[in-house]
């Protein structure tokens, strides 16, 4: 096995600097089993490649018009800012672009757009902006969002990065404007994680949320299964076959140390992350049937929760933490339970149809995500916790593993393509659709992370 270095981005510092705090356009927007394993290093490449595709095939109802103007600058960049911007802004699919090209001049301050234009081409906002390079060799990256129907300006904040953070300081920037344009707060800037299998090789895997500067956390010639995020973003639980069984690791991703926190007799499988990140929800066999336990990260602190003869499996904790859902066969087929996490009966909240299985929760919690068979079909639906009223958002053969983003808008999750692994994305109402296919092996086992820290 061999070391596993640091794979810190670096500090972006950002400030507002000019800008009124109101002007959020609701008004005029509609609201996505034995080799060596081997801890690679996560140190930034060069190079942010794409290790996913993005392709968008649904859009959303009503589409915003929003131009981002190239900004000042640019060009000399390894990595340019507003191609970043308008990718992410197209990819949500609640955004149509607008042409910004053979305007003259290029505005890059306010008093240089001329709104009427802007209008004129259908844009309602207009991104602007420059970069300019620092002494110290940062680099000073500005932008501000500008209502080009009230002629005001929404936004204006400056960063301050490095080279190797431009493509994250976009993405950053995109989700400011995401947030402006439609009250809610972006993900462009998260990350998620999956498992890729090229032919006998595993290897679990972190990249942004567009596909880009994918990294190697483990790699494996055992399966890995279940990665999950801590509520920090800073580790992940997962269950390595390493060992001829499987065992629960938690890793670091800012050191590159793991350690086994769930290796008993039996199976050690399933790990969901509390939201206060100190304890950990499993799936264990040690005492014989398939039971939820509580342990802390470090392994200890053991606690059986669910008490009974049947599979008790994919826990997943509430975000309040007061509650795991889970699948159970206790009725006599996979359903979705609810039950404390200080202990007592569950509660049965699936009735439709005879499999319901791999429940997720909502940011919010109002909701929950599953996978549902449907004749032969296994898809993704969303249930609503006060109404019970069920909805199915995909149509695809074989869906699994639904995860939602953090705000609550799309769900990540993985699906089959002409016998192939691939991962997609629905929009919580089912009107956006994404295929994230890879360049080569199969795509299993997502999970989105969560909102980064400011």
């Amino acid at each position: 096995m061999s070391g596993a270095r640091s794979f810190g981005l670096g500090a972006v510092l950002t400030k507002e600097f000019v800008g009124p705090k109101s002007g959020k356009f609701l008004d005029r927007v509609h609201r996505f089993l034995c080799a060596v394993v081997v801890l690679v290093s996560l140190a930034l490449p060069p190079a942010a490649l794409a290790a996913l595709t993005i392709e968008i095939i649904g859009t959303g109802a009503s589409q915003f018009p929003v131009a981002v103007v190239p900004f000042r600058a640019e060009d000399g960049l390894a990595q340019k800012i507003t191609p970043v911007i308008a990718a992410d802004l197209a990819r949500s699919g609640l955004f149509r672009m607008i042409d910004a090209g053979g305007i003259n001049p290029v505005p890059h301050e306010p008093e240089q757009v001329n709104h009427g234009q802007w209008r004129a081409r259908g844009a309602e906002a207009v991104v602007i902006g420059s970069v300019s390079q620092l002494p110290d060799g940062r680099y000073d990256v500005r932008f501000r969002l500008m209502d080009a129907v009230k002629q005001t300006q929404l936004a204006g904040y400056v960063y301050f990065a490095r080279n190797d953070n431009l493509r994250l300081v976009a993405h950053k920037i995109a989700d400011l404007i995401y947030e402006k344009l439609t009250g809610e707060a972006g993900v462009f800037a998260t990350r998620i994680t999956y498992v890729v299998k090229r032919g006998s090789r595993y290897e679990l895997q972190v990249a942004d949320a567009d596909g880009y500067n994918a990294q190697t956390v483990l790699a494996s010639n055992e399966p890995i299964i279940s990665p999950a995020w801590s509520p920090e973003g800073a580790r992940l639980a997962y269950v390595s076959f390493e060992q001829r069984k499987p065992v629960v690791y938690v890793q670091s991703l800012t050191a590159g140390s793991r350690q086994a926190v769930a290796n008993f007799w039996g199976s050690n499988s399933a790990p969901a992350w509390s939201p206060d990140g100190r304890r950990l929800a499993v799936t264990l066999t040690k005492d014989g049937a398939s039971q939820l336990y509580l342990i802390n990260t470090d392994g200890s602190g053991v606690e059986r929760l669910t008490h009974s003869s049947a599979i008790d499996t994919e826990p997943n904790f509430s975000p309040d933490g007061r509650y795991l859902i889970f699948t159970s066969d206790r009725g006599g087929s996979p359903q979705i339970y609810r039950v404390p996490v200080t202990g007592g009966q569950p509660e049965r909240l699936t009735f439709e149809g005879s499999y319901n299985v791999s429940p997720r929760h909502s940011p919010d919690g109002k909701s929950f995500t599953f996978i549902q068979r449907n004749g032969t079909r296994f898809n993704v639906a969303v249930q609503d916790f006060a109404t019970r009223q069920v909805q199915v958002l995909t149509d695809g053969g074989i869906d699994e593993s639904p995860s939602f983003a953090p705000n609550g808008k799309l769900i990540l999750y993985a699906t089959e393509v002409s016998g192939r692994g691939i991962l997609s994305a629905v929009s919580s109402d089912g009107r956006v659709k994404q295929r994230l296919t890879a360049d080569a092996g199969d795509v299993r086992e997502p999970a989105w992370g969560p909102l980064p820290k400011q």
